[in-house]
C-alpha cells in the first residue's frame, strides 16, 4: 500500500518512505491510499492483549515489504518492535492505556507513561518505527527529528527519541506557553543528540515555524528532516490502536458485545488523537459518535458548527495548554477524506493566503455525521474537576476535564445511550 499526499494524490511513497519524510513536499499530510486494506480482524480483538493490539495496527499500516523485508512473518516482527518499545516503561505493566469506570461512563486513562503524557503511547514508538524504516530503506542520512510542542509532545518526543543512533531531534515550544512541569522535562532532557528552543509566540508560531523549515531550508548533503508531531503517519498510527484496545476492554468487562456502538470524547488541540478515532472506525471498529472537544480556542467548535474555519482570532494562553491551539494540522486529513486532494489544497491555500476557508453544506453534512463538537473554559473545567472528585472521588487533570465537560453537556443534548468513553 501507497500513502498519498492530502494536496496531491501523484505524490505517492510507501509507508517506510512516508514515515521518514513525516510531510509531503507540497505541504501536504501523508493519507493511505485505501482503508480497504487497513481492515482489523474483528473476531480476534476480544482475545488479543494491549500488545498485540498495537503490533497488529501497526503491521497494517506499515507491514508491507518496504519494512521488515527479509521477515517472512511480518507480525512476529511488529510484535518484537512493540515489546522493544514498550517494554516496562508504563506503570499499569502492559496496558498502556487502562480503563476507568466513572459515573456512568468509562475514562481511557493516557498518562500513565515514562513523561505522564498521552503522547507517550505512540512516542516510545515512534522512533523504533523511524529506525526500521531507514534501515530497511538502506538510508544513510541522518535523520533530524523537527518537532513543535504544546507541551505533551515535547518531553514525550525526547524521551523517545534520546540517544538513539543516527536521529537527532530538535523541539520548539512557546516561552511561557506550557506548563512548568513539561518545561522541565524538555530542558532537563540530557540525551547527546536532543536540542530545545524556546519560541517567542504561541504553539502556532512554533508549529508554522517547523512547517517553513520543511518547505523552505535547504539542506546539507547526508541530512534528512522529519516530525515527530501527528502530522507524521508514523506518530498517528500508534494512537489508533488504544481505540480497539478499549474496545477490548470493553468487551471483556461484559459492559457491550461485540458490535456494539461506542463514543469517544476527545480533548483535543491539533486534531490528531480524535483522528485517530476515526482511522479506527474505518478501519472497523464499531465507532458511535467522535465528539470533539475543545477548551476556549474553540476554532474546531466553530468550525463543526458552521463550516468556517477562521484562524484570525484572539489567542487565549488556558490552564489547559496541550489544547492551545489555533491552527489543527491534522483536520487536513478530515477534509482529505471528505473532499479529496483537489479540494482539499485549495482549502489550505486559502487559510495560509487569508486565514480561514469554508467548506460546503454537503461537506460539513458529512462530516457532522462523524464527529460533534463542543467546548469548554477554564472555569468550566475548574467546576469538572471539583464535581466529578466530591461525587466519585475521581480526580482529573484540566484537560480530562474539559472533555468531560463537553461530554455532560453533549450528553444531555443527543441524548445519547451508547457507551461513552472520556479520553
Amino acid at each position: 500500500m501507497f500513502y498519498l499526499s492530502t494536496r496531491n494524490e501523484k505524490i505517492r511513497k510507501t509507508p517506510a518512505e512516508a514515515m521518514l519524510q513525516g510531510i509531503a513536499k507540497d505541504g501536504g499530510l501523508y493519507m493511505p491510499e485505501s482503508f480497504e486494506a487497513l481492515k482489523f480482524p474483528m473476531d480476534k480483538l476480544a482475545s488479543m492483549s494491549a500488545k498485540e493490539i498495537s503490533a497488529k495496527v501497526l503491521e497494517l499500516f506499515f507491514g508491507d515489504d518496504s519494512m521488515f523485508p527479509e521477515c517472512a512473518d511480518k507480525s512476529e516482527a511488529f510484535n518484537a518492535l512493540v515489546e522493544r518499545a514498550y517494554g516496562s516503561k508504563f506503570a499499569e505493566g502492559d496496558d498502556y492505556a487502562p480503563l476507568s469506570e466513572v459515573d456512568g461512563a468509562y475514562v481511557m486513562e493516557l498518562y500513565h507513561g515514562p513523561t505522564c503524557a498521552f503522547k507517550d503511547v505512540a512516542l516510545q514508538i515512534l522512533p523504533h518505527l523511524i529506525v526500521e524504516a531507514k534501515r530497511s530503506t538502506k538510508l544513510e542520512d541522518e535523520i533530524v527529528i523537527l518537532t513543535a510542542t504544546s507541551g505533551d509532545t515535547g518531553g514525550a518526543a525526547l524521551s523517545g527519541f534520546s540517544d538513539i543512533d543516527g536521529i537527532k531531534i530538535i523541539v520548539f515550544y512557546p516561552k511561557n506557553g506550557t506548563s512548568t512541569v513539561q518545561e522541565r522535562q524538555m530542558v532537563s532532557c540530557e540525551g547527546k543528540n536532543t536540542c530545545v528552543c524556546a519560541v517567542v509566540g504561541n504553539f502556532d508560531d512554533a508549529q508554522s515555524g517547523v512547517k517553513k523549515i520543511f518547505a523552505e531550508l535547504a539542506l546539507p548533503e547526508g541530512v534528512q528532516l522529519s516530525s515527530a508531531n501527528s502530522i507524521n503517519i508514523g506518530r498517528l498510527a500508534p494512537q489508533v490502536a488504544y481505540y480497539f484496545k478499549t474496545y477490548n476492554n470493553l468487551l471483556n468487562m461484559n459492559k457491550i458485545k461485540m458490535g456494539d456502538k461506542v463514543n469517544f470524547i476527545v480533548p483535543t488541540g491539533n486534531f490528531g488523537d480524535i483522528l485517530a478515532g476515526l482511522f479506527a472506525k474505518k478501519m472497523g471498529l464499531p465507532v458511535g459518535k467522535l465528539v470533539c472537544a475543545s477548551n476556549e480556542n474553540k476554532v474546531l467548535t466553530e468550525f463543526f458548527e458552521s463550516g468556517v474555519y477562521n484562524k484570525n482570532r484572539a489567542f487565549h494562553v488556558t490552564k489547559s495548554p496541550s489544547m492551545d491551539i489555533l491552527i489543527s494540522s491534522n483536520l487536513e486529513r478530515l477534509l482529505y477524506i471528505v473532499c479529496g486532494a483537489e479540494k482539499c489544497a485549495s482549502y489550505m491555500k486559502d487559510l495560509n493566503t487569508k486565514g480561514e476557508y469554508k467548506i460546503t453544506d454537503e461537506e460539513l453534512a458529512k462530516i457532522r455525521e462523524l464527529i460533534d463538537a463542543g467546548y469548554a473554559d477554564d472555569k468550566d473545567s475548574y467546576e469538572t474537576i471539583k464535581s466529578v472528585y466530591e461525587k466519585d472521588a475521581y480526580l482529573m487533570d484540566t484537560h480530562t476535564a474539559v472533555a468531560w465537560n463537553v461530554y455532560e453537556k453533549w450528553l444531555a443534548d443527543s441524548k445519547n445511550d451508547d457507551t461513552c468513553v472520556v479520553l
